[in-house]
């Protein structure tokens, strides 16, 4: 272990080098976000897999003494490591290459993977989620390598597919348990409060996404002719739809809440701390009122309650002009994120009878599982915890907040169920970095602080 002056030379040494680097880091960054790598879209099957070896090509130029781009039954998954001495802790950083469809692209101010500096902002798709906070670990381990400062073994696994589910990450993990041995993961996809109130994620919503089709008549229909007298397939799905919550935004399935973890007045009370401008929120997203489950508030309702939301729907004719049909069929896609103790499967399961059920006579009614993911709670008592705790208090000079995030990412509890691993969620971006829609954004405050803050989670872990 080093004695304080020879840490204290090392940060100052890191420091100096990503100063002296950071417009290379930089311009790095916007090559790898040019890469339309979209993995929902077969037609960019070759822009993902150019993204995965970018990754792999810079994680090897930054140190690693082994990288292999590793085939699944989807995309590729990038492991590297640089093992210094088995006798030292392993931190697993993983991550994903793969970003979400640009669309609708009108909204964009600048071309979605044309990236854009400006107002000290990188705008293109993938800068925040995940491509922008990826490379920090890619730079910090190039840091730490180029400065003699690694204080313990590190392994990356980046792979392409999280904006789908992750299919092929589970069967992966589970075939490479030993090539995956390592102490924690450190996860960088997540954000802080602001930043000038860093924070930490300690828990994540799990996810059930489904689709769901209504089906009446053979054929579409003349409105004239058979309106009023059969069932309009649009019509019946909205009502379905909007019986699923009450008055009172309750989710309506049965049963649906019976496993939900309730937090003891106490916790909320420790929650309702976090700092949060409600007119600010409102404003930044252009709404006269919030909306959501009633006796809970705003950060309530965003990360320790379940929800049900419709993520999209069409149905019927939807060109220029008018056109007077029943559509034979109408479909959408519903997400349900759930909390600690609700299982993916069970609410999926749950949704499908429930759903079902209601169909009124008339239309048959099909529901397609899409994928899913469990909730998780990292402990705050933890070394793992405390180690990201002192690594951002010691770059923002300021100490995190634990927070409990709003968004699902599937795989942690995947981790903790196949390696045995605690995760660290260690995010750098904002909630306004405007990540899944037009114009996402990431700070250049927040990429160079997280290649700053990285190294410094790597001491305080191997020092635990």
């Amino acid at each position: 272990m080093q004695n304080n002056g020879s840490s204290l030379h090392n940060h100052n040494n890191m420091k100096n080098y990503i100063e002296a680097n950071k417009e290379r880091f930089l311009a790095e960054l916007l090559d790898l976000l040019r890469i339309p790598s979209i993995s929902a879209d077969s037609k960019y099957k070759d822009d993902v897999r150019k993204a995965a070896a970018f990754i792999a090509d810079k994680i090897q130029s930054a140190g690693a003494d082994f990288i292999e781009i590793c085939e699944t039954a989807g995309y590729p998954i990038v492991f590297g490591q640089k093992i210094i001495d088995e006798s030292l802790p392993t931190v697993l950083v993983y991550g994903h290459y793969d970003v979400q469809p640009a669309d609708p692209l009108n909204l964009w101010d600048s071309p979605p993977f044309e990236p854009v500096v400006k107002d000290e902002k990188i705008y293109a798709r993938g800068a925040c989620d995940d491509k922008g906070q990826v490379y920090m670990h890619i730079k910090a381990f190039e840091t730490m390598m180029a400065t003699n400062a690694l204080p313990c073994n590190v392994k990356f696994m980046i792979e392409g597919e999280e904006e789908v589910g992750s299919d092929n990450l589970g069967t992966f993990v589970k075939a490479n348990k030993e090539r995956l041995t390592a102490d924690v993961i450190l996860i960088s996809d997540t954000a802080i409060i602001a930043n000038d109130i860093p924070s930490i994620d300690v828990g994540l919503r799990g996810l059930s996404y489904l689709e769901v089709e209504v089906t009446g008549s053979n054929r579409d229909l003349h409105s004239g002719v058979y309106g009023g007298a059969v069932a309009n397939p649009i019509n019946v799905l909205s009502k379905m739809i909007a019986s699923l919550h009450d008055e009172n935004n309750h989710i309506t399935i049965p049963t649906f809440y019976d496993d939900v973890v309730e937090l003891t007045p106490a916790q909320r009370e420790a929650m309702a701390q976090t700092p949060f401008d409600l007119e600010a929120y409102k404003k930044d997203l252009a709404i006269d009122d919030v909306r959501g489950e009633a006796g809970y508030s705003t950060l309530e309702r965003a990360s320790i309650r379940p929800t049900l939301d419709v993520n999209g729907i069409w149905g019927g004719y939807i060109g220029e002009g008018a056109k007077t049909v029943l559509p034979s069929k109408a479909s959408a896609k519903i997400s349900m994120r759930l909390v600690p103790n609700q299982q993916s499967d069970k609410i999926t399961e749950l949704f499908t009878k429930h759903f079902q059920a209601i169909a009124p006579a008339g239309v048959t009614v099909t529901v397609r599982p899409h994928h899913g993911g469990e909730p998780y709670v990292t402990p705050t008592d933890s070394k793992e915890y405390r180690a990201a705790e002192k690594a951002m208090e010691e770059s923002f000079g300021k100490k995190p907040v634990p927070t409990r995030g709003g968004g699902s990412i599937p795989i942690v509890a995947l981790f903790e169920k196949e390696l045995g691993l605690k995760t660290v969620l260690m995010g750098f971006g904002l909630d306004s970095d405007a990540i899944h829609s037009p114009n996402e954004h990431y700070g250049l405050f927040n990429f160079y602080k997280g290649i700053e803050t990285i190294p410094l989670f790597f001491k305080y872990y191997a020092e635990s």
